[in-house]
């Protein structure tokens, strides 16, 4: 193995479990509660199933490849892959970056193929919300990412209602504006506010009662929103995620995430 390539490999999901291998036709039987957050349709195309099959698995580097082989089909579990790598286990800030922007130009590729994918647009929302937090909110901002941001999360939330991750991103979306630019002005310049912020966390909770990500996700703006005043609150969201039985790799790495916030504590 070369250098070159020694560095490019993707760190191994530190967590596999055979409860996590969805083999034939369980993979099917579970789709309903493994996409709760993302609403991701079953695929029709067996390779783009076996793609999934890798990615809930927790082998994101053959899932994104096998998502990559597949065409646009398999777009949206590659980008998945991706930025699930990409948040909790790759170290290299630079290539966190790179990562995030590769799927945010496959996601342009997918909106032109497919407008109506849903998916299409809620991952290039998270991937450019991450990218955001990698490079600075507030430079992000007068950059004009944070338009982009909202523009493909309210695409999303128009082709699907009950997303309930793009819930939990806008509400993190709104949580950050507002923290960064203050609530005059979060408001008048970004339609930001503290209300509707906490409007789409406690819809994503309705939508996606057993998720961690939502409760990890409601605390940190919480904190951000109101600091030590809902301090407790955050706690108890962080508890609760911490105590959620993950059925997936990614799951498993929300939970291990509110683990260690716990432990900060």
């Amino acid at each position: 193995m070369s250098h070159a390539s020694a560095k490019r490999a993707w760190k191994k999901f530190p967590h596999a479990d055979k409860s996590f291998v969805y083999a034939g036709d369980a993979l099917k039987k579970s789709w309903e509660r493994l996409h709760r957050g993302d609403r991701e349709p079953f695929p029709a195309d067996s390779a783009v199933q076996e793609a999934w099959r890798l990615y809930h698995q927790g082998d994101f580097h053959a899932a994104r490849e096998a998502g990559l082989a597949a065409g646009p089909d398999g777009y949206n579990v590659a980008n998945k892959a991706t930025m699930i790598h990409a948040t909790y286990l790759e170290d290299d800030e630079r290539r966190k970056l790179d990562l995030f922007e590769a799927i945010a130009v496959r996601c342009d590729e997918l909106q032109q193929a497919q407008p109506k994918n849903v998916n299409g647009h809620y991952f290039q929302a998270y991937a450019l919300g991450r990218y955001s937090q990698g490079i600075s909110v507030l430079k992000a901002l007068t950059d004009g990412l944070g338009g982009r941001i909202k523009s493909a999360l309210e695409a999303t939330l128009r082709l699907d209602p009950k997303h309930a991750e793009a819930h939990v991103a806008l509400g993190a979306y709104h949580a950050e504006v507002v923290d960064k630019m203050g609530a005059m002005v979060a408001k008048l310049t970004f339609g930001a506010s503290r209300d509707i912020a906490i409007r789409h966390f406690d819809t994503a909770l309705k939508l996606a009662p057993d998720s961690a990500i939502a409760r990890i996700e409601y605390a940190n703006a919480l904190v951000l929103l109101f600091g030590d005043k809902r301090m407790d609150d955050a706690i108890d969201l962080y508890e609760k995620a911490a105590a959620v039985t993950p059925v997936e790799a990614m799951e498993r790495l929300d939970v291990e995430l509110a683990k260690a916030e716990l432990e900060e504590e």
